[in-house]
């Protein structure tokens, strides 16, 4: 995910990712096909390739929903700590 979102609007390509991580191709796949099931990634081809980028809405979505139950609704981290692990 910190690989596509520092590639954040045009994405990567699966040579681009896989060069990057150095990581086995069917591995990528895997975890490539996990985050694209829960919407976290987008996919789209361009000619023979694939191109993923992150999906920053559904991100958006889930840091609100980690934020509101982790840090106001059973503190279980302080918001202030959250504060300053974004800067």
């Amino acid at each position: 995910m910190q690989l596509l979102l520092s590639a954040h609007p045009g994405g990567l390509v699966v040579n681009e990712i896989q060069a990057e991580l150095g990581i086995p191709g069917s591995t990528l796949s895997h975890h490539l096909d996990k985050l694209r099931n829960e919407g976290l990634i987008d996919v789209r081809r361009e000619s023979t390739f694939l191109r993923y980028s992150a999906n920053t809405e559904a991100l958006q979505e889930l840091l609100q929903f980690l934020y509101a139950e982790c840090c106001t609704r059973n503190q279980a981290v302080r918001p202030q700590d959250v504060a300053q692990i974004s800067i």
